[in-house]
């Protein structure tokens, strides 16, 4: 399947680019040799390769997940400007302020 001038401009009006008449030159050109060079895994006899998620075997490098008492709330509030509570009181964000008025 070759690229178009015409799908060049589609895409580019997708995504709300303006092109040069030398950019469209160019980018059909480079985008139909993209396709060419993908296209040569097709002619490769590929019957004896299983299907693949990932060349490699992935290994899972997390720790066990083990219960463990949390950080006091005295401690994890010892740096915090303000408190509600539980809780940690922050500065309203501007949508809010925007949304309010």
């Amino acid at each position: 399947m070759a690229i178009s001038r015409e799908d060049v401009l589609h895409v580019a009006a997708l995504a709300q680019l303006e092109l040069s008449e030398d950019e469209i030159v160019r980018l059909t050109e480079q985008l139909n040799d993209i396709l060419a060079a993908v296209g040569k895994v097709s002619e490769l006899d590929l019957s004896d390769v299983p299907p693949t998620s990932h060349p490699l075997s992935v290994v899972n490098v997390f720790r066990p997940d083990v219960a463990r008492p949390s950080l006091p709330l005295d401690d994890a509030f010892a740096n915090a400007p303000e408190r509600d509570g539980d809780l940690f009181r922050v500065p309203p964000t501007g949508a809010a302020e925007e949304s309010v008025g």
